[in-house]
């Protein structure tokens, strides 16, 4: 996968933008922070409520048509697909964050050389 251009792409995408912009070991929790800030919303839960990052989205309520419009927000949020596959076979936040961190954004979380 071609590393993201710091200009162009992430002008049109603020998220990726402001992951860029943070310190590569800050990176996780503000990625993990914007996704668990849409599950949320779809749940219909406050800020303050805490989001179980490791139980299936099914076991929190959701609906095969809630994650679909949560994987629609993502891809729109990060300019990236994410994987329909990955979202149904391996439904919980922190899998999500791990295909996203080493599939779609290695050169995002990747150690520094």
């Amino acid at each position: 996968m071609p590393a993201i251009p710091a200009s162009a792409e992430t002008e049109m995408y603020p998220a990726v933008q402001e992951l860029l912009d943070l310190p590569r070991s800050e990176r996780r929790d503000a990625l993990e922070a914007l996704i668990a800030a849409e599950f949320r919303a779809t749940l219909l839960m406050t800020d303050d409520e805490e989001l179980p990052l490791d139980t299936s989205y099914f076991e929190l309520g959701f609906t095969s048509l809630r994650i679909t419009e949560v994987k629609q927000r993502l891809e729109e949020l990060l300019g990236r697909p994410v994987s329909t596959t990955l979202l149904f076979n391996s439904p919980t936040v922190n899998q999500l964050l791990d295909h996203l961190g080493t599939e779609v954004f290695p050169q995002l979380f990747a150690p520094s050389a």
